[in-house]
């Protein structure tokens, strides 16, 4: 049970429609609860569960494959978490207005969930990679892009204003 309740976050892999979706949410929820705290406690939340997302991934892949019957199960949101974390982590969160810093996290949030449905290359080929690796790359990859897209937003705003 223990190990069904790591890899769905929670259970929230279970839920539908849309798990991935589902699973996206604790690192922006994160976010939002620690950035009246500073960037700091934003910094540190997120790396812990991007850490706690890619261990899990990778450690369990095996597990997973067999309790759901496939190798990459869409309840399995662990790898979601560990991407939308990225993605986050690579944000300005020592923007002093932090509700500006909410949100660029919600605009990550859709960012990220699109390059993770439409899995343009090279997002799409990672996952050929053998065990959770390719579970969890594809994540962290379209965690990269939604933060690339969101700084060249930025900076278009900050260009125009």
């Amino acid at each position: 049970m223990m190990r069904l309740l790591m890899v769905t976050a929670g259970g929230l892999g279970l839920i539908k429609p849309a798990p991935g979706t589902w699973g996206s949410i604790p690192p922006v929820v994160l976010a939002a609860a620690f950035a009246p705290f500073g960037w700091t406690a934003v910094v540190v939340g997120l790396a812990i569960l991007l850490a706690l997302g890619s261990v899990i991934c990778i450690g369990l892949a095996d597990w997973y494959a067999k309790h759901f019957g496939v190798p990459d199960p869409g309840q399995v949101v662990c790898d979601e978490v560990a991407g939308m974390s990225l993605c986050l982590l690579l944000l300005p969160w020592h923007d002093p207005d932090w509700q500006d810093s909410l949100t660029q996290a919600i605009v990550a949030f859709l960012l990220f969930r699109a390059f993770d449905i439409l899995k343009p290359p090279p997002i799409e080929q990672s996952q050929q990679l053998r065990g959770g690796w390719g579970v969890l790359v594809d994540d962290l990859l379209a965690g990269l892009a939604a933060a690339g897209v969101l700084w060249g937003l930025l900076g278009l705003s900050t260009l125009l204003s």
